[in-house]
């Protein structure tokens, strides 16, 4: 009888309503929800069926498709991000903060990421250089390769695999969603373009304001010499 008392007492929300809660969720959060951690906390107290959830999110992805900025399910869950078309022009906005990358480190992405779980040794030996700890370092504090076990061959080298982060980052739900390798190659090779035209912008950006500063002194010089004339 309780039990019953309890169901009857749940609220329940409009469909407009579970849109809006669901919306402003994944809005607020600070990373992507879980259809888990919405049931868990924003809809715990409330009649909603997994069923329910499904189509609210599914109508949400679709009035969010034709805008700047949509509705995504990668591996941690649902998340709003920009449209991947007009990455070229907002990127400009954290130009100085954003990270770089170079060749070796994402090469070596690459292979965890298509060759898992695999040895730093076999790394290597695709490469046919020497992956430095550096690289290892800075996968491992993106949190995007982990250790997931050792290979039973003498000195027993860890296992690298990749994470749920790195699936966040490059918008994956799974593994199996990862595109063939040579275009995430080619992802590679776009990133390093993109981190040289910042680079060259920086440059010539120095260049111009060091020559703005001479020619003012120049003009400055002139301005005190024409006085001393007069």
């Amino acid at each position: 009888m309780s039990n019953k008392r309890t169901q009857s007492s749940k609220i329940k929300l409009s469909d407009q309503q579970l849109k809006q809660l669901v919306e402003a969720t994944i809005f607020v959060a600070d990373e992507p929800v879980s259809k888990d951690k919405m049931q868990a906390t924003v809809l715990h107290e409330l009649n909603v069926s997994n069923k329910k959830l499904d189509e609210t999110l599914a109508e949400l992805t679709l009035d969010y498709a034709p805008r700047g900025i949509v509705l995504v399910e990668v591996a941690s869950g649902y998340r709003f991000q920009s449209m991947d078309s007009l990455s070229p022009w907002l990127s400009k906005l954290w130009q100085e903060h954003a990270p770089r990358y170079s060749r070796a480190l994402l090469e070596t992405l690459s292979l965890i990421a298509y060759r898992q779980p695999i040895t730093r040794g076999e790394i290597e030996d695709v490469r046919g250089v020497a992956v430095s700890s550096h690289i290892i370092k800075t996968l491992t504090e993106r949190e995007w390769i982990k250790v997931v076990g050792h290979k039973e061959v003498p000195g027993r080298p860890s296992l690298y695999a990749t994470t749920k982060s790195f699936l966040d980052y490059f918008s994956l739900k799974s593994l199996a969603d990862l595109p063939p390798m040579q275009n995430f190659e080619q992802l590679s090779d776009d990133i390093l373009a993109v981190q040289d035209e910042q680079k060259l912008a920086k440059i010539e950006e120095h260049e111009h304001d060091y020559l703005s500063a001479n020619n003012e002194t120049e003009n400055e010089h002139t301005g005190t010499n024409k006085e001393q004339l007069h």
